[in-house]
């Protein structure tokens, strides 16, 4: 299967007080096109810098980042990217955050209301697109930005733990909302996430990273989908793996 997305000895070094700090080195890695890829890591392993340089945020100190093999040099409309907070725009309605992509690519406004009616439709916000995100709860405004991250048609989704900071229950239901969006879509979807359970339940593949970035296990996983987490937490094979996966992070330390 060709990769959509490749970095390839990734480096990135911070200054801070006259001293270089190394947040990611050496970093290879390849996503294959439709896979769903869960990157699994510590906090402070770099996986936030490496999402930043993968959607052309940030520029690696060295190392190179490839979509389909063109060098990013800078964000680009093929990836969306969502990150861990909130980056709606206050002044705007759910409504028209959610059509901004459209407008920076020119979609006359009929369009742009028709996709951005049916997107809040499938986030399940129907009747809060007038809404801003002050009237909002924290939920809705993560599913507010899903939409708008949706409603550029991007072929790489990226996304930063973004339900890290919602309640076990909202967090469940969108991850199960996130998979319903993404499968049958061709979409190409990296998910960081220091959660091994949420690894697990959405991911095809997963990238456990150690210290900058090291990588310390790289598994494809065949729990068959639909899953459901309920029935996969009593799953002999989800325990053998769930066991793999938290060896491998404490082999992080």
């Amino acid at each position: 299967m060709k990769s959509v997305l490749e970095v390839r000895d990734l480096t990135k070094q911070f200054v801070k007080d006259d001293l270089g700090i190394v947040a990611l080195r050496d970093l290879s890695l390849e996503i294959e096109e439709g896979r769903f890829v869960t990157v699994l890591g510590r906090s402070g392993c770099g996986k936030s810098t490496m999402l930043n340089m993968m959607s052309g945020l940030m520029a690696p100190t060295s190392g190179v980042v490839r979509f389909r093999d063109e060098p990013v040099t800078g964000p680009r409309t093929e990836v969306g990217y969502l990150t861990q907070s909130d980056t709606l725009m206050p002044w705007r309605d759910v409504r028209r955050n959610v059509e901004m992509p459209m407008e920076i690519k020119g979609v006359e406004a009929k369009e742009r209301r028709e996709r951005a009616a049916d997107l809040i439709e499938r986030v399940g916000l129907t009747g809060f697109g007038r809404h801003y995100p002050r009237e909002l709860s924290g939920g809705m405004r993560r599913r507010a930005s899903l939409a708008r991250m949706l409603a550029g048609g991007p072929e790489v989704l990226l996304l930063d733990e973004p339900f890290g900071a919602l309640d076990a229950q909202l967090r469940f239901e969108l991850q199960a909302e996130l998979l319903r969006l993404w499968q049958g879509s061709g979409q190409t979807v990296v998910f960081v996430t220091h959660d091994i359970e949420e690894a697990l339940l959405l991911g095809d593949r997963i990238v456990v990273l150690g210290r900058i970035g090291r990588v310390v296990l790289d598994k494809a996983i065949d729990l068959p989908r639909p899953r459901d987490a309920d029935e996969l937490r009593v799953d002999p094979h989800f325990v053998a793996l769930h066991k793999e996966m938290a060896d491998a992070l404490r082999e992080t330390r």
